[in-house]
């Protein structure tokens, strides 16, 4: 399985603009040879402190993550080659939504654990 994970900073007032725009989406992954799942997760502003050992409230940036679950990196590939992919991407945001550059990473899950 190969999971391409996007790292979104979302400006701050645009939270719920940038999570209705997944609410609403026309699902067109979710038909794609290969496709798996899909999960949108906002940041949580609290990290542990390794220091004092609590949990402590932090005020930086913090990145939504767009993950995607594939069963092949093809699978991936060729979805971003689709006409599903131009359909899924051809209503871009406002450049106002976003407090930098997104990142995106592909990763291959090499070890796995589910719940019984």
């Amino acid at each position: 399985m190969f999971v391409v994970t996007n790292r979104i900073p979302v400006a701050a007032g645009q939270e719920a603009a940038f999570e209705d725009r997944f609410r609403h989406r026309a699902h067109l992954i979710d038909q794609s040879p290969g496709f798996i799942k899909n999960l949108v997760m906002r940041p949580v502003q609290r990290r542990f402190s390794h220091q004092s050992g609590q949990w402590e409230d932090i005020t930086e940036q913090g990145y939504y993550l767009v993950q995607t679950y594939w069963e092949t990196e093809q699978a991936f590939w060729d979805w971003t080659k689709s006409e599903s992919f131009r359909a899924a991407h051809s209503n871009r945001p406002p450049a106002e939504m976003f407090a930098g550059p997104n990142v995106l990473e592909i990763h291959e899950v090499v070890f796995r654990t589910d719940s019984k």
